[in-house]
């Protein structure tokens, strides 16, 4: 007999579905155990959070001198001047100056809702999303969630996109499924949690092999982290200035809060298909008729003032230096001697480790139980892939953590690496 008040006849098919995110429990851990060092919450770094910057934008947006609009419900779409800032910057950063229309951008609540709001109208419960390998774990837990499936891009060891492969992969495709692709996710820019880039090159190729098999689906281009290169930019431009990709539905994700003021939770969204764009946005109207009118208001301030970039030259720079620090450490360590290997980015805020072949450091293992043991978390590496993961590999966040705590966390890691290999004396 059915018991109409329980769970399962209480919640909807997504109610049943969802889990706790694993961020959030990674983000309680390191801000409740006092004594736990994080490597894992992608946090920036609170010590140089932009107080100063924020506080003189505050100052002029309240002086007194006009009535405090800012103060007031904003559009759903976002304030119009800060879209045409944002629109005209990344075409500024595509090398193409005025190209991109700011009736196309709208701001969100973090780069995450832009992700959100282009599922939710993109994909049923069933339908197929293509993402890279590894990619954005929050990703993987919004689009299953949602009840799709994923299917990971064929990759070389290089970790560029197996183009042969892919050809392959989409011929062997049914009808139904080739249907169900809704979706192409790309985490574009010293991407999370590898760090790596996706050159202007495979995005077109990548559009070539699709075409060539008569599917169209959106493109999703993730660049939350494109502005924090450490010395030069990725010299690649979006999906949206790309030619060859204009016959595809687009949506550029980028964000304000991981390159100024991670608090202020403003994000932003390309789209240039108009019925697209209008859909996300009534959806976005049922859920918050508009982001935070204050924190764009601010945001608009430093970007018109020249204070926003002149915060992030120096942001660079301290992130380059930690990202050094931590390296320092693990290579000092000795890791590479016990199997383990890295590439050293250009931009981000991840280093992204392959330890020895057989190692397991995933979630509940022996190694991630006794990296918890002595003091230190870490992202298991298995989170950031659609299908396959392979077993060994670890995302370690150099954001947060003062030099002295990074340094003291590497030694911890490279403690438990030690032991792992069998070394009981380290």
């Amino acid at each position: 007999m059915t018991d109409d008040n329980s769970a399962e006849n209480l919640f909807s098919s997504l109610g049943r579905r969802l889990t706790p995110p694993r961020i959030t429990a990674m983000m309680k851990a390191a801000l409740e155990t006092p004594d736990l060092l994080s490597l894992a919450a992608g946090f920036t770094d609170t010590a140089t959070l932009p107080r100063e910057e924020i506080r003189e934008a505050v100052e002029t947006l309240l002086d007194g001198t006009a009535p405090p609009e800012c103060l007031q419900y904003g559009s759903n779409a976002g304030r119009p001047l800060l879209r045409s800032l944002l629109s005209d910057r990344v075409a500024a950063q595509d090398g193409s100056p005025g190209a991109l229309d700011a009736e196309a951008a709208f701001v969100t609540n973090g780069s995450q809702q832009a992700l959100s709001l282009a599922l939710q109208t993109l994909c049923d419960p069933g339908d197929l999303v293509l993402v890279e390998r590894p990619t954005y774990f929050v990703f993987l837990e919004l689009a299953r969630g949602l009840g799709m499936r994923i299917r990971s891009l064929p990759t070389r060891p290089d970790g560029n996109i197996d183009l042969d492969a892919l050809d392959r992969t989409l011929a062997s495709l049914t009808s139904e499924d080739r249907r169900r692709l809704k979706a192409v996710y790309l985490v574009s820019y010293f991407a999370n949690p590898s760090s790596g880039s996706f050159p202007e090159s495979a995005k077109t190729a990548l559009g070539d092999v699709l075409e060539r098999h008569g599917i169209r689906p959106a493109l999703i281009e993730d660049a939350a982290y494109r502005d924090l290169y450490f010395e030069t930019p990725f010299p690649s431009r979006s999906i949206l200035t790309l030619p060859e990709l204009e016959r595809f539905p687009r949506l550029y994700a980028g964000t304000c809060t991981k390159p100024f003021a991670t608090g202020l939770k403003v994000g932003f969204a390309l789209c240039p298909d108009e019925t697209w764009r209008n859909r996300m946005l009534s959806l976005k109207g049922q859920q918050d008729f508009g982001t935070a009118h204050f924190n764009q208001a601010i945001l608009e301030t430093v970007l018109l003032n020249g204070r926003y970039d002149t915060y992030l030259d120096a942001l660079r720079r301290h992130y380059r230096n930690k990202k050094n620090t931590l390296l320092e450490v693990l290579e000092g360590e000795g890791l590479e001697s016990l199997g383990w290997h890295w590439e050293n980015p250009g931009g981000g805020l991840y280093l992204w480790l392959c330890g020895p072949e057989g190692l397991r450091t995933g979630q509940d293992s022996p190694f991630q139980r006794d990296a918890l043991e002595n003091g230190v978390l870490y992202v298991p590496g298995e989170l950031c892939y659609g299908d396959d993961a392979p077993g060994n590999r670890v995302r370690l966040s150099f954001g947060v953590l003062p030099p002295e705590l990074l340094r003291e966390a590497g030694r911890r890691f490279a403690r438990t690496a030690r032991r792992s290999a069998g070394d009981k004396t380290s």
